[in-house]
């Protein structure tokens, strides 16, 4: 790296937009969207997608709800203009999708293009061209009067051949981009781009699309905000146009620049499942779709099951999606500290509590919108009687998308004891006392430390049995038998310590009080009492366990915990008692 960066590179200069309205705006609905996961997405792909992976990524994206969808560069290959065909011929295509195809300002290519549309119901042509100094320099050696003739001549072409779409009933919309906007002077661009309108003569029934694409990040996503205010600010006859983003993210700001894009006046977003694209990647779309969700907006587009939407993204793309995904990942929902885990597992319990008695006067059905001062309340007051989400570290709820709640909580050795006794409640039944959790969370947790990665519930569950319920030594009992008689109780057997057997007979107010009186009159058994009890069943029918915790406490003040199982809740507390003590 260069001891001086300033010596070689320099900051993208910024806009002149000293009265900048979009910092003060607040989004309120979702964009029009367009995937262009079939053209942009494939392109970067290693091994391009076939036709049949294609159709497959296509159906799905219909499916997910995108009424906008770039197909393909028709004039590309033949195996981009076989698929147009096939989406046309075959019905494939359904009757309120838009089938977008790019193409550059060249002749040949936009002939190639036309004929690949011919029958459809709905289409968009895509026509670019570059605009940025770099590109006006290094690649076409031309001046701005030249670049924007290219710009108007392929205009012209396009629309000299529309009837030839229309005639068979065909609906088209026109699309512009200006290419490497984010680098190129807005002056410039709003020249270029009024040419093309100048062509094309959109109206207020037929509005052409005016795609203004970052296409290679170099500044903050505030200056593009503020490209995007200026153009639509400045541009002559704005209410005639569909202002549309397409950002890449190459200082890992696409999401940021998309949003910012929308609050400075965009109407249209364009972008790929999971963010894939050139170099570092597109928009993700679905980041941005579900950032809306999560703020009480309906996205339009369904992604209840992101996990079906995106085994069939990996299978077609050949790629995987990153483990840290937003909303995708498998490990998004997850959380490892002892003190996420916690939090995590009290604001589930709240929430639960919440859905079981909603307020008479709200709904909960998808994409319910509110209003900013209901959302200020919520937030700002932290009311407990509302039934807005708001569980720590959770920004949405994971079966929104298809997600489940076991996900959350996994337990590693970072892991407290919070993420121990939710998987030991939730697979097992196993409610664990709050202060036998805190007994056992450290034990838990240095074996895991030794095993150095995370372990499963199963494993969770036999730490605790190895630690609590299977300790018989050096105490352990024989033949207990317990006998009432006018409100007392009387308890008979036989103990063992360290082989050496001894008869116990206690008295008490219940067995347990009884057998701690047994106990305690033997001259070598310490001394101690019951400072804490209790019980559940672990499981249903005739034959179902139950399993006690109990916690004794010595003369000299040590405590330890036990815990018994077994059909007879009595004799499971039995068992648990001679746990505590087999543990002291």
């Amino acid at each position: 790296m260069q001891k001086d960066p300033s010596q070689k590179y320099r900051a993208f200069p910024p806009v002149h937009l000293p009265e900048r309205q979009w910092p003060n705006r607040v989004l309120t609905h979702a964009p029009r969207w367009c995937s262009v996961d079939l053209r942009d997405g494939n392109q970067a792909l290693a091994v391009p997608m076939n036709i049949s992976q294609k159709l497959e990524l296509f159906q799905t994206l219909v499916k997910i709800g995108f009424k906008e969808i770039e197909v393909g560069f028709p004039s590309a290959s033949n195996t981009e203009f076989a698929f147009n065909r096939l989406l046309i011929e075959k019905g494939h295509a359904p009757d309120d999708v838009w089938l977008q195809v790019l193409v550059q300002a060249r002749e040949d290519l936009i002939e190639r293009t036309i004929e690949s549309l011919v029958g459809a119901k709905k289409v968009i042509i895509h026509m670019y061209n570059s605009t940025s100094p770099a590109q006006r320099r290094v690649v076409f050696g031309k001046s701005k009067d030249e670049i924007k003739a290219i710009a108007v001549n392929g205009a012209r072409m396009i629309k000299d051949r529309l009837h030839r779409l229309t005639a068979g009933g065909t609906e088209v919309m026109l699309q512009y981009s200006p290419e490497s906007f984010s680098m190129t002077e807005v002056e410039y661009a709003k020249e270029i781009s009024e040419a093309v309108m100048e062509v094309w003569q959109p109206t207020p029934e037929h509005k052409m699309i005016l795609n203004l694409p970052d296409t290679v990040e170099v500044a903050m996503p505030n200056v593009y905000a503020d490209q995007i205010e200026w153009m639509c600010r400045n541009l002559k006859n704005r209410d005639l146009l569909v202002v549309s983003l397409h950002t890449h993210n190459d200082r890992c700001t696409g999401v940021a620049a998309t949003e910012l894009g929308l609050l400075a006046g965009a109407d249209r977003v364009e972008g790929t499942l999971f963010g894939n694209g050139e170099r570092t990647g597109n928009l993700d779309i679905v980041t941005v779709a579900l950032n809306l969700y999560m703020h009480g907006i309906n996205p339009n587009l369904d992604f209840s099951d992101i996990g079906k939407i995106r085994e069939v993204y990996e299978r077609c793309t050949g790629l995987t999606v990153p483990p840290r995904q937003p909303y995708a990942g498998e490990l998004v929902f997850t959380a490892f500290s002892g003190s996420h885990q916690d939090a995590i597992k009290k604001g589930l319990t709240e929430w639960g509590n919440k859905i079981a008695t909603p307020p008479q006067s709200e709904t909960s059905s998808f994409g319910n919108q509110v209003t900013q001062p209901e959302k200020d309340q919520a937030i700002g007051l932290g009311n407990q009687t509302t039934n807005y989400w708001d569980v720590p570290y959770l920004t949405i709820d994971p079966a929104d998308i298809g997600r489940e709640y076991r996900e959350v909580i996994r337990v590693n050795s970072q892991s407290g004891k919070g993420g121990v006794a939710y998987l030991l409640e939730s697979e097992f039944g196993i409610e664990l006392p709050k202060d036998m959790q805190r007994e056992f969370g450290p034990i838990a947790n240095d074996a895991v430390d030794k095993l150095g990665r995370e372990v499963s519930g199963a494993e969770l569950k036999a730490m605790f049995w190895k630690e609590y319920v299977e300790r018989n030594a050096p105490w352990r009992i024989e033949n207990f038998t317990t006998y009432s008689k006018n409100g007392k109780v009387n308890c008979q057997g036989s103990i063992y310590f360290k082989e050496v057997q001894a008869g116990i007979n206690g008295n008490g107010n219940g067995p347990l009080a009884a057998l701690v009186n047994g106990i305690c009159q033997i001259p070598y058994a310490p001394q101690f009492e019951i400072s804490n009890y209790s019980e559940h069943a672990l499981s249903s029918g005739e034959t179902a366990a139950a399993i006690s915790y109990i916690q004794i406490k010595t003369a000299d003040g040590k405590s330890r915990w036990g815990a018994g199982v077994d059909t007879n809740i009595e004799l499971a507390s039995v068992k648990a008692v001679l746990s505590a003590l087999n543990r002291l």
